[in-house]
């Protein structure tokens, strides 16, 4: 059997999702914290541009500094979008509204708390999803008890919108639940540091003084 076509770059739209509250962080916009000298979203941002074509950014406030944090980048105009349903509703909201912005056949979610993104997150979701014919591929690390699945790191097909659309409108909010109504693949990641993600100050704080 031949071996599906590779996905390339040009054919995904990465998400950057920052619309949350950032209630462990004391309700601050976890996306524009300063993390080595630039704000966690440039870090997020910075490790992906290399890997998808376009990006969107779903953030529920201070859009300015978001859209002057892509253009740094100089990856081309980011679409800036806040989520449509209102009131912080977590993250499939985000993705929902980062679908519907989606131009390409595959959209990549990440959160901005996470700056460690590996180089070849993309190339293994996407080989993964299309050997596996399946409509979202999710990063994980750890094995047997130790798992940690990460759910908001994926890459899935533009066509899954509708399905969201109709979780959503019932009332769905958890990632895991939208998931398994799908085929959705886990893929396997060795190093457990690059998923990292920022939740507290404190922590933020913490990797500063061990860079």
């Amino acid at each position: 059997m031949d071996k599906p076509a590779a996905i390339l770059s040009g054919q995904i739209t990465g998400l950057l999702l920052a619309g949350g509250r950032g209630s462990r962080m004391g309700d601050v916009d976890k996306g524009l914290q300063l993390f080595r000298g630039e704000p966690l979203a440039f870090h997020v941002m910075q490790n992906l541009a290399p890997q998808v074509g376009a990006f969107v950014i779903s953030a529920n406030r201070n859009g300015a500094a978001y859209q002057a944090i892509s253009d740094g980048l100089g990856h081309g105009e980011a679409v800036l979008c806040a989520d449509q349903l209102a009131g912080f509703e977590g993250p499939l909201a985000g993705l929902q509204t980062g679908l519907r912005q989606c131009a390409t056949e595959f959209l990549l979610s990440a959160p901005c708390d996470s700056p460690f993104l590996p180089s070849d997150l993309v190339q293994r979701l996407a080989q993964a999803l299309l050997e596996q014919q399946a409509d979202i591929a999710v990063a994980m690390t750890g094995d047997g008890k130790e798992a940690q699945v990460h759910r908001v790191i994926s890459l899935m097909r533009s066509s899954v919108l509708p399905s969201l659309d109709v979780f959503l409108a019932q009332g769905g909010r958890k990632v895991g639940a939208w998931h398994a109504s799908l085929t959705t693949i886990q893929v396997a990641f060795k190093n457990e540091t690059a998923f990292y993600n920022i939740n507290t100050l404190e922590e933020l704080r913490q990797l500063e003084s061990d860079a």
